[in-house]
């Protein structure tokens, strides 16, 4: 249920935000338009005329640069143009152009600087989008599943569940000793450490699917699957490799220097995410074996934390690549090998498990589908920008240091999109510089949690689980714990 309403609420708000602006708000009466058939790449190909003065600038250029992150791009001829954006002194002039091109969409500069919303898709295309998602994810989890089935009849799965089994029987109480689901969710886990996304989404999706196997009622969550789900939507990765890489391109000083931040706020937000989770199922982490492993992966966390730390940018791509690409190959010659000393029939093995890749991945559809659609209709009503001007606006009125609200339109997004969250770290190391506190602060936020409702949506539709009883607000808490947790370390370390 608290899916449904938050499902509910996003649609609402999106709509009666979008009904304001439409009849009050000078501008956006296309905005229905842009919410329902509007294309990310759609953009404003704006032809300037006259004076930006009365939008607060000095030159045409500098109005331009202003609101290119808007969608509007400026051209040199009108006929090259679908916008056109003109000071009210040139009212003869835009009638005239207007005849000659009567679909010219026409605006003040003040009206264009209120569309401060970033260009997304509306609903028909998020639909297109997230059915191409579906169908991308295919082959990938055909592959996993297909090799994820070796592994099951070889014994592989039952073999790694015994290893993790003491520390995985205390937090997953309700689960059979040497279960396969513990195996299934240890390599996902190992796929998320990595970084390795499109290999931790088949090894959770098949994870669920043990889990669910153990629930007694099928269309709502067991406290198992709250607990993966929470821990696995904390996102704990060890070398956040594409933030690195982007603060590269985007000429960082030092592209590295957010790693040892980004790894503590994502181990703080696992954390988090199991007591919050343990406390609501009354689960003891106190306990010798639960604290032993606990401080065990902190030790080799911190090991290689020091490790990297002494080798340059180039070095930690090469390493990383290394490191997780070879621990994929290496999976797979050893799975063919346990295969292969059991005299399973391998190719029939990876076939069968291959199909139900395919099955899954058409499951998934119609829950993706729902909740993007809330989503892009949240973000084209403008609602993340209302938000993000009104938390500056209050902490300023507070007296507090207000450079940290820049960097949170990344925090805010990530729960609902990956992409966007991208984006909008990409665009304020940007817009403020890849060193500034705020295009510091983007970098963590954006490797301190995984996308929240992305997770919830394939890996619950993935078994039609439609009560999610209290997953979403754990989630949610622990992703507020690696925010603040994020904003705390940059203030430490960037100051």
């Amino acid at each position: 249920m608290a899916l449904s309403r938050i499902w509910s609420a996003f649609i609402i708000i999106a709509i009666v935000l979008a009904s304001f602006k439409c009849f009050f708000v000078d501008g956006q009466q296309d905005i229905f338009s842009r919410m329902v058939t509007g294309k990310a790449d759609d953009s404003y190909i704006f032809y300037a005329l006259g004076s930006p003065a009365a939008g607060g600038f000095t030159s045409v250029d500098s109005f331009s640069r202003a609101v290119e992150n808007f969608g509007f791009k400026k051209k040199e001829k009108i006929s090259e143009a679908n916008t056109l954006i003109a000071d009210a002194s040139q009212a003869d002039s835009v009638r005239i152009l207007k005849t000659l091109y009567p679909t010219l969409k026409v605006f003040t500069y003040q009206q264009a600087m209120n569309r401060n919303q970033r260009p997304v898709d509306g609903i028909i295309e998020t639909c297109k989008s997230a059915v191409n998602i579906c169908l991308g994810l295919i082959g990938i989890m055909a592959l996993f599943m297909g090799f994820m089935t070796i592994a099951e009849r070889a014994g592989g799965i039952r073999m790694l569940s015994r290893i993790i089994g003491p520390f995985f029987s205390r937090i997953f109480p309700d689960l059979p000793k040497g279960h396969p689901a513990m195996g299934h969710m240890m390599m996902n886990f190992s796929a998320n450490l990595l970084g390795l996304d499109n290999a931790a989404t088949p090894f959770g999706i098949k994870a669920m699917e043990s889990l669910q196997e153990l629930n007694p009622d099928k269309a709502r969550a067991s406290n198992s699957q709250i607990m993966f789900l929470c821990l696995h939507a904390s996102g704990l990765t060890l070398i956040p490799v594409s933030i690195i890489a982007l603060r590269a391109t985007t000429r960082a000083a030092n592209p590295t220097d957010i790693f040892i931040p980004c790894m503590i706020a994502t181990f703080v937000a696992t954390m988090a995410a199991m007591f919050i989770v343990s406390f609501k199922q009354k689960i003891n982490v106190f306990t010798p074996v639960i604290m032993g492993w606990v401080l065990g992966i902190s030790s080799v966390i911190a090991l290689l934390v020091l490790y990297i730390k002494s080798l340059n940018t180039d070095e930690v791509q090469s390493f990383s690549g290394v490191l997780s690409n070879g621990l994929i190959l290496l999976i797979f010659i050893l799975i063919i090998l346990g295969a292969l000393y059991k005299k399973i029939d391998v190719f029939d093995a990876f076939i069968d498990g291959a199909k139900g890749g395919f099955e899954v991945a058409v499951r998934i559809i119609p829950y993706l589908v729902g909740m993007l659609v809330a989503i892009s209709m949240l973000r084209n009503s403008g609602a993340f920008d209302i938000l993000i001007n009104g938390l500056k606006t209050m902490f300023a009125a507070l007296g507090t240091d207000t450079r940290f609200v820049d960097g949170l339109p990344t925090a805010l997004i990530k729960p609902f999109s990956g992409g966007g969250a991208r984006g909008m770290m990409v665009d304020s190391m940007r817009t403020f510089g890849p060193d500034s506190f705020a295009g510091r602060l983007a970098c963590i936020l954006q490797g301190s949690s995984d996308t929240t409702f992305y997770v919830i949506a394939v890996y619950f539709g993935a078994v039609s689980v439609k009560n999610t009883r209290y997953a979403v607000g754990a989630m949610l808490l622990a992703d507020l714990v690696g925010i603040i947790t994020s904003i705390i370390l940059c203030y430490i370390f960037f100051g």
